[in-house]
């Protein structure tokens, strides 16, 4: 059944369509009550996939799948409905050795790398073990969510993922409790779908790309601006076509470039078009890159691009912000997101704890450790300021952790500040 509706053609767009809709008729369909979008199957995927030549795109997948790739995956028990204390257990080794040779920096690179690209990243649980599922050949089932009383439908629901192949035929069926489904980037069009963020930017790609090939065009043909050559009207074409052979072999390309250029008499040389001065080239490109990287969540300054590297963008403040930006903006929820769907492959040993990342060795949030001593200081003398008041130590304790300082017990015993004073007799 799915490979009649995954291979179905046609040649001409249905009328009164818009070209989304008309995109929409190949990556999303229904049969017997179920709804099945491929997640890939549509242009704009097919486009990312080529834009992830551009050399701006690839630096900004690099940057998140390398900062991203340096956490490692922990269990962490909630205490009084507040996160608590880290632990590990065996069936962490999944993520710990994903497949003979990998660590979790594999599995998260390769992850990530999926999320740019398609948006989606699929994987199971096999033997000891993951294993990946192409994006591009997996089809996501959702089903009908009906009211009751009126027995309209009211949404959808996740039924399941097919794993077909280059044909469309079905090769295997899984459950959602069987996919772990990392799609950081929700598709505000299909439900239960991730989308690439390269999808935002794929004309700045575009133009970027051009913007090469012009200079590419232009080392090519002398390193110069465009040139005309008039000649006297009275010359035959096979002298014209001499002349023109013989200028173009002498002075085209870069290894011409800047050569004299001689000429009989008649001939006329004028310069037309604009250079890379008169065009603002660096700006004009280096405002795309930013845009680019933009979309990736990655700051300039951070990916090392033209306008990240000028004026006070690598002030040391200004540095530090934008690391943070990136840090906590950027790749801190994709760790989130991860751990969200990486849980359904190893869940947790109990309801009181949830999969998550252990950042504490990631270099590149070092600076964050400093200030999380700084405040774990403040908040050991805030601990020892309620003990030496009289509350109970163990709730001074919580009361700090969970910002929750009616849960405070006194012990009834005052500082000797606050007694009254006694006398002796004599």
């Amino acid at each position: 059944m799915l490979e009649r509706l995954l291979g179905r053609s046609t040649s001409t767009r249905a009328a009164g369509l818009t070209s989304p809709d008309y995109q929409d008729l190949f990556t999303r369909f229904g049969f017997n009550g179920v709804q099945y979008v491929a997640p890939n199957s549509n242009l704009a995927a097919l486009s990312a996939l080529e834009g992830a030549n551009n050399p701006i795109v690839a630096a900004c997948i690099h940057l998140r799948a390398m900062v991203f790739a340096e956490v490692r995956f922990t269990y962490q028990a909630y205490e009084a409905s507040r996160p608590g204390s880290m632990f590990g257990t065996q069936s962490l080794i999944p993520l710990e050795v994903p497949w003979p040779g990998a660590n979790t920096g594999d599995l998260l690179g390769r992850m990530e790398i999926d999320a740019s690209l398609y948006g989606n990243s699929f994987w199971i649980k096999y033997e000891d073990g993951l294993v990946r599922l192409d994006p591009m050949r997996v089809v996501i089932a959702t089903g009908s969510v009906e009211d009751p009383t009126t027995g309209h439908t009211i949404g959808h629901q996740l039924a399941g993922y097919y794993l077909v192949d280059d044909h469309g035929g079905e090769v295997a069926f899984f459950e959602p409790s069987e996919v772990a489904h990392y799609r950081p980037l929700p598709d505000p069009k299909f439900s239960f779908r991730g989308a690439s963020w390269l999808s935002s930017v794929l004309q700045d790609v575009q133009v970027d790309g051009q913007l090469s090939d012009y200079k590419s065009a232009f080392l090519d043909n002398a390193a110069t601006p465009n040139l005309v050559v008039s000649m006297d009207p009275s010359i035959t074409q096979e002298a014209f076509d001499r002349l023109r052979e013989k200028i173009e072999s002498g002075h085209a390309g870069t290894e011409n470039a800047f050569k004299t250029m001689y000429l009989g008499g008649g001939s006329d040389v004028r310069v037309v078009g604009s250079n890379f001065e008169e065009l603002a080239m660096k700006s004009v490109q280096g405002a795309g890159e930013t845009r680019i990287a933009a979309a990736a969540g990655v700051p300039a300054s951070i990916l090392g691009i033209s306008e990240g590297l000028a004026g006070s963008a690598l002030n040391a403040g200004n540095y530090s912000a934008a690391r943070r930006r990136f840090a906590d903006g950027t790749i801190r929820p994709l760790w989130r997101s991860a751990c969200g769907a990486l849980q359904t492959l190893v869940p947790p040993p109990d309801t009181r704890s949830r999969l998550w990342f252990d950042a504490r060795d990631v270099s590149f949030l070092q600076e964050d450790v400093l200030d999380l001593a700084d405040i774990q200081s403040r908040n050991a003398l805030t601990i020892e300021s309620l003990i030496r008041a009289g509350f109970v130590p163990a709730t001074a304790v919580n009361a700090v952790v969970t910002d929750d300082f009616t849960s405070l017990q006194h012990t009834g015993l005052y500082s000797v500040q606050l007694q009254p004073p006694t006398t002796s007799g004599a």
